[in-house]
């Protein structure tokens, strides 16, 4: 079942829900897809909570909520095959492949140790090494 696309990756289900996948091959360094939304304080994300909250440390969140951000898709893996950088100078998180990555894989970075205790751990970790 897709449910969004575009020429690069497609949202479909995955092991934990929905997922970003592929639709073909990329490169490692390849820039893949920028998490966007609102930015906001850390105090506001505090105020709406919400599992699409990508925090970027003293420089506030970014609330990703928005079916418009796909990036928001990209699902939390023990061992990823992306990674989420975020630069300080324009304020935006962009996604790179930390490795190659074949079509039909799904797109997976680390969501790190605060946001993997407080929401996956209690729920037990669904990706693809530890399911």
């Amino acid at each position: 079942m897709k449910l969004k696309e575009n020429m690069r990756y497609v949202v479909k289900r995955s092991a934990a829900g929905l997922g970003l996948f592929a639709r073909t091959g990329i490169k490692k360094g390849e820039f893949i897809i920028e998490y966007t939304g609102e930015h906001i304080s850390e105090e506001e994300a505090d105020r709406r909570g919400g599992m699409y909250l990508f925090s970027l440390g003293k420089g506030g969140v970014i609330d990703g909520r928005g079916r418009e951000n796909l990036a928001r898709y990209v699902n939390h893996a023990c061992k990823p095959n992306c990674e989420a950088e975020y630069n300080e100078e324009d304020g935006r998180v962009r996604i790179y492949a930390i490795r190659s990555i074949k079509a039909g894989e799904e797109l997976t970075y680390d969501y790190g140790k605060e946001f993997f205790d407080e929401y996956i751990k209690p729920k037990g970790c669904r990706c693809a090494v530890c399911a």
